[in-house]
């Protein structure tokens, strides 16, 4: 794992793949802010690390201005026009498809999402040209990558899934199997569409020639989203959602996010008073927590034009309290979730100017709908799947309607005048895996590259399983787990060290005199650089 610090320094970043580091780092050294490093990480990530994300997928941003003004960027992709319950029952499907064309009903937004940073960028010095952002990404599409650790592992969970998808084995499959070890993965026409973008603009994804592209080929393969969905995509600005705890100010991503779930989590945590690290009352106390939290974003969050109430209601002191005092602090509590294993990057970014970047941007499941087009190379997300088929759910399909998010980046004002952006990738335990880094970093003082590096546990499910329960990484101590085990939780020691499932966490902090601190998890491929 890279920590990495900076006395007085012009920018840090850090992203779960090292190319993506060093596309970021380029950034800062020519001059760029840190809103310009992360689009052009943003752009490296999703070639380097297709399993993972992709700008066939969604976005969303934090962005803490130098004014200590913090706004969200939402580049969430609604559902096409033809994406109707009937289309799927027609097709004799109680429930929307995980994979193929059917799972591609949501329009891509993370783009979208670039195009706003890149205004914002703008007010802030930023001067580079958008083909200087997209260089690094250009090349590594075109010249080809060795693929991560990581994606060798996924794409063998995979492939017997995937290959028949269209597009699927044709990019990313040699002869219908994982491709060997060392092998340069090249993706010529996704190049080309990022070379495009760079000359004509990050709009022709869905009003130019680009979009004209990416439309013909979902008709043919079957999606339901249409050149109109296409042209009708924006992204917004919104404000944060907000919770004020002893130790800090803690923001995080609205409505379709979960970025509700995270804020409470640690808001009703400090409420339960827990004096020590990674002991039993810590790890109960967290997942605790996480069951409230989850079971309140299962029963509310959607479309945000379809909420019953603001979700500030949440948040408010009374609501919070009454919560913390149901939670048992010596039996677990009883606990069915659907289970989300779905992947992501999150990637952090800060500049000497002021300006702190929290990102995450993702294709939902490893590789999305596995749907990659022929002419453009842009795989399709499958977020989509979060809808449901019954009318009288929470999130019900329609045309139009956006899709429920795990996605949530997020940053904390600190008591002390430190600023930290902070995620991490893993569907639902990505509120969880943030609870416990910031538990650990800033109540409990642990060091950055210590927080991230300590052993991780998660309530839910593990990838690709469909068992439940509490899982542990092997490195816990057992004594806990043994506490964890008589106090109710079903427990699942996982054989790793060091395990994919607890995510690829990260930070960057802005202290207060202007010195830099930047650390990426040892479980991922990439780390922390600056300049």
């Amino acid at each position: 794992m890279d920590l990495y610090t900076s006395g007085h320094g012009r920018g840090v970043c850090c992203a779960p793949h090292s190319l993506a580091v060093e596309a970021g780092r380029a950034i800062l050294a020519e001059g760029g802010n840190a809103i310009e490093a992360m689009i052009a990480m943003a752009a490296a990530v999703a070639v380097v690390y297709p399993h993972m994300n992709g700008i066939g997928g969604d976005g969303f941003w934090l962005i803490r201005e130098p004014s200590g003004k913090i706004r969200a960027l939402m580049a969430a992709g609604a559902a096409g026009a033809d994406a109707k319950p009937e289309l799927y029952r027609d097709a004799g499907h109680d429930v929307i498809p995980s994979r193929g064309p059917l799972a591609a009903l949501t329009v891509p937004g993370a783009i979208a999402g670039w195009m706003l940073a890149l205004e914002a960028a703008k007010a802030y010095r930023g001067r580079l040209p958008l083909a200087d952002l997209l260089s690094a990404a250009i090349h590594h599409a075109s010249q080809g990558v060795v693929p991560a650790r990581s994606f060798a592992a996924c794409i063998g969970h995979v492939v017997e899934e995937l290959k028949a998808v269209p597009g699927f084995a044709d990019t990313f499959l040699l002869d219908g199997k994982p491709p060997p070890a060392g092998t340069l993965l090249k993706q010529p026409a996704l190049a080309e569409v990022l070379d495009q973008l760079a000359h004509a603009g990050l709009d022709d994804f869905y009003r130019g020639d680009i979009a004209r592209e990416i439309a013909a080929d979902l008709e043919r393969v079957g999606s339901p989203v249409t050149r109109a969905d296409l042209k009708a995509c924006r992204a917004r600005i919104a404000e944060p959602l907000a919770v004020k705890l002893a130790a800090a100010t803690l923001y995080n991503t609205p409505p379709p996010t979960q970025g509700l779930a995270s804020l409470m989590i640690l808001a009703l945590f400090e409420r339960l008073g827990i004096r020590e690290p990674d002991g039993f009352d810590h790890v109960h106390g967290l997942v605790e927590a996480t069951k409230r939290a989850l079971r309140l974003r299962d029963n509310y969050i959607t479309d945000p034009r379809h909420l019953e109430h603001p979700p500030d209601r949440y948040l408010e002191r009374e609501y919070l309290d009454a919560q913390a005092a149901l939670i048992d602090r010596r039996r677990a509590a009883s606990w069915h979730t659907p289970g989300d294993g779905g992947d992501t990057i999150w990637m952090g970014a800060a500049d000497a100017s002021g300006l702190v970047v929290s990102y995450i941007q993702s294709l939902y499941w490893e590789f999305g709908s596995g749907v990659v087009l022929p002419r453009t190379g842009v795989l399709m997300q499958n977020r989509g799947v979060s809808f449901s088929l019954d009318p009288r759910a929470v999130n019900a399909l329609e045309p139009g309607r956006l899709p429920l998010h795990t996605l949530n980046p997020a940053l904390a004002v600190l008591g002390d005048g430190r600023v930290m952006a902070y995620g991490t990738m893993g569907g639902d335990a990505q509120p969880q895996i943030q609870a416990t880094l910031f538990t650990r970093h800033v109540m409990y003082r642990q060091p950055l590259d210590e927080a991230l590096d300590a052993p991780r546990f998660l309530a839910g499910h593990t990838w690709g399983s469909r068992q439940s329960g509490l899982f542990v990484e092997s490195r816990l101590d057992g004594n806990v787990i043994d506490r964890l085990i008589s106090a109710g939780h079903e427990v699942t020691p996982l054989d790793q060290p060091y395990a994919d499932v607890m995510g690829h966490a990260g930070a960057v902090v802005l202290h207060p005199d202007g010195n830099l601190e930047a650390a990426h998890d040892p479980r991922a491929d990439g780390g922390a650089a600056g300049v």
